[in-house]
């Protein structure tokens, strides 16, 4: 079975779904059978990010039970597996979140690491897929309130058994950001697994869709992405 990790915060805004599009992409470049699975149902955007949102067939089509898992896989850059999310409103309603454990359970079965771009929030569609997860990240960016929604977030995955790995940092301005490295860590008594700084070369790759770790592999947030990319690498399975 594969490893099994979800990326959750407790806001939008905080680069959650570009961190996944990234990792994902950069896991891929190392040679891991690696999917991403978009189930923000409501706010779907990874295949926007990722450049495949012209694929037909979507997570959503799979819940409703008007598709096969196997149609709703496609191929991203590098070679990463994406299942998008459907953007149609007709798409969410028709959406039922039961039939995602049976969903991921395929996927561990096919793939070496799935990365879940879990809702922002804790909704019950957020806390739905939570509940699903082994392990998880967090997504923070370094302002009080984004920490205090984080605090509520972690109770969370405690009591629903999931393990946190950690915390990625998005966003930080040296000089400017709220909270430190180091201030972040000790308030959520969590290691910072990633710091991404705010990058303009995010924001254009995003614009265009594509990831930056391929477009510009070089800014610092491509290679922040890449580093932690290759401590991740030979974890390919949960630890007992």
């Amino acid at each position: 079975m594969a490893r099994i990790i979800g990326f959750v915060c407790s806001k939008g805004g905080s680069g959650k779904s570009t961190v996944v599009a990234n990792l994902g992409v950069a896991l891929a470049r190392l040679g891991r059978r690696v999917v991403i699975v978009d189930c923000d149902l409501t706010m779907a955007n990874l295949s926007l990010l990722l450049g495949v949102e012209d694929h037909k067939t979507t997570l959503h089509d799979v819940l409703a039970g008007e598709a096969p898992l196997s149609k709703a896989i496609c191929r991203g850059p590098e070679g990463v597996r994406i299942v998008p999310g459907g953007i149609p409103l007709e798409g969410i309603q028709k959406a039922k979140l039961d039939r995602l454990k049976r969903v991921i359970d395929q996927l561990a079965r096919q793939f070496d690491l799935v990365l879940i771009d879990v809702p922002s929030g804790l909704d019950r569609d957020a806390l739905t897929v939570m509940g699903l997860l082994r392990e998880a990240i967090i997504v923070v960016t370094p302002d009080l309130p984004a920490l205090s929604n984080a605090l509520k977030t972690k109770l969370v995955c405690e009591r629903l058994d999931v393990k946190l790995l950690g915390v990625i940092l998005t966003r930080l301005k040296e000089g400017v950001s709220e909270l430190s490295e180091s201030e972040v860590s000790g308030i959520l008594d969590l290691p910072v697994l990633a710091v991404i700084p705010e990058d303009r070369a995010v924001r254009h790759s995003s614009a265009i869709g594509e990831p930056v770790v391929v477009r510009e592999a070089r800014s610092p947030s491509a290679r922040e992405f890449k580093r932690f990319a290759l401590e991740l690498r030979p974890f390919t399975r949960a630890r007992e």
